[in-house]
């Protein structure tokens, strides 16, 4: 990358719900912006309208020579791809280490060692190499935290995104199962309701993240989205919801036990996000580790000028 120029993002997965935000955000922070679309997608008026700025490349994660060529361009590749496509992030590794000159089997006979690329995997939620999470989330964070030796065995550059959780997915109901609304009355709260865990408003997930893409604090680091604000307990939550609608709700707390009988029981989604629920909420996995330098950066400390959206002000929308 020469000089002051930004770097050039390919996004895979970029028309996905958090893809959509971090697109945004790099547009807007005037990286020349790439998204991997396939042409039939276009016709698809609500991904072709994704964002004025965005350049769309014509391309198929399954199809490696139009992925090579999309990686060519660029300097960083950043995939927001959905869960079924998780382990299929082996063929974006495979095109990078392509590019990079450090794979074997390449018929590429000549290398371009100007060539660098810092791949960002589809990540945007727990960290994956601490947690306690029980199925069905154990397999699924399995699967990420697979990509992640992958990229390191190929010493590939990168940035892992713990963004924890989405606020716009657990907070305009509180995590309440099935709930369109926050609750008025009563509210179930899992476990004691006692450890933190971390809402972030998906705009600032993006905006963090791209302001990561040139610092080189974050290069082979995972990059925490912390911000004290946003880091709460239920309890603390409930609390703060209660005074902003004048109101004492009745708390109905889940045992462990119960919960991981009810995980057991359900089928997909919810046994998903009840496992998820778990892990976040009464296991504290999002802040029950200390982020320590050598593997670790929080966002908001490093960009303390980005004004992200507190749990506070997210909430009063609700009301």
């Amino acid at each position: 990358m020469a000089g002051d120029s930004k770097s050039k993002i390919l996004f895979i997965g970029g028309t996905g719900y958090i893809g959509k935000f971090i697109v945004e955000a790099s547009a807007k922070a005037g990286h020349p912006t790439f998204v991997l679309v396939r042409e039939s997608s276009l016709s698809n008026p609500a991904k072709s309208s994704l964002i004025l700025g965005v350049n769309f490349v014509f391309g198929d994660l399954y199809d490696h020579q139009s992925l090579v060529s999309a990686i060519k361009q660029v300097d960083v590749v950043i995939s927001t791809l959905g869960h079924l496509q998780l382990a299929d992030q082996d063929k974006i590794i495979s095109a990078i280490k392509e590019m990079l000159g450090t794979d074997v089997n390449s018929q590429t006979a000549s290398k371009d060692t100007s060539f660098s690329c810092k791949f960002y995997p589809s990540e945007f939620g727990n960290d994956v190499d601490r947690t306690h999470a029980v199925e069905p989330a154990k397999s699924a964070f399995a699967t990420k935290a697979n990509v992640r030796r992958a990229i390191e065995a190929q010493e590939i550059p990168f940035t892992y995104v713990s963004s924890n959780f989405f606020a716009g997915y657990f907070l305009p109901n509180l995590s309440q199962p099935g709930a369109t609304a926050a609750p008025r009355d009563r509210v179930i709260i899992l476990g004691d309701g006692n450890p933190k865990a971390v809402f972030n408003k998906e705009e600032d997930i993006g905006t963090y993240t791209i302001n990561s893409v040139d610092d080189p604090r974050t290069l082979n680091k995972i990059l925490y989205i912390r911000p004290p604000a946003n880091t709460l307990s239920f309890n603390e939550l409930v609390t703060l919801w209660e005074g902003k609608i004048g109101k004492t709700l009745e708390r109905i707390y889940v045992p462990e036990e119960q919960l991981l009988k009810q995980i057991e029981e359900s089928a997909p989604p919810v046994n998903v996000i009840l496992s998820i629920n778990h892990s976040s909420y009464v296991k504290g996995d999002q802040t029950n580790f200390e982020i320590e330098s050598s593997f670790g950066v929080e966002a908001s400390a490093l960009y303390p000028d980005v004004k992200y959206t507190t749990v506070d002000e997210y909430l009063n929308q609700f009301v």
